[in-house]
């Protein structure tokens, strides 16, 4: 990281949200439970100056538009999924970077596992 980059980070870790996600026509019809963690990067010395909630990322909001993301407009694969919620999160310029956990634990393997996760990490186009 260089120096100069500021180091804050916002989290929102476990939100929990039912989505009908996946390769397999059960998945679609039955929908099951994804939970999701964002790492967002930003910079919050203005926000912390002025005390002002337009001046940082609103994490309640963030929240919400991917919880609502999260639970419509199935999808495929957890990676596109991913994509999605990382763009919604790096809509806000405040936002620098964003790391996107989806957690999949019902995820059809026929195999005894905790978790299935995938995590991707975008930056704002420059």
């Amino acid at each position: 990281m260089n120096i100069e980059e500021p180091a804050d980070e916002i989290q929102i870790l476990g939100l929990e949200c039912y989505g009908h996600h996946g390769v397999f026509d059960f998945e679609r019809r039955e929908g099951q439970k994804f939970i999701i963690d964002l790492v967002i990067g930003t910079d919050s010395r203005k926000a912390a100056a002025t005390d002002d909630l337009q001046d940082t990322v609103d994490y309640g909001s963030l929240a919400m538009a991917v919880k609502t993301n999260v639970e419509r407009d199935p999808v495929d694969l957890i990676e596109t999924l991913a994509q999605r919620i990382a763009d919604i999160c790096l809509a806000d310029i405040r936002a620098l970077w964003v790391r996107v956990t989806v957690h999949k634990p019902g995820a059809p393997i026929e195999a005894t596992f905790k978790d299935v996760t995938l995590t991707i990490t975008r930056r704002q186009s420059t």
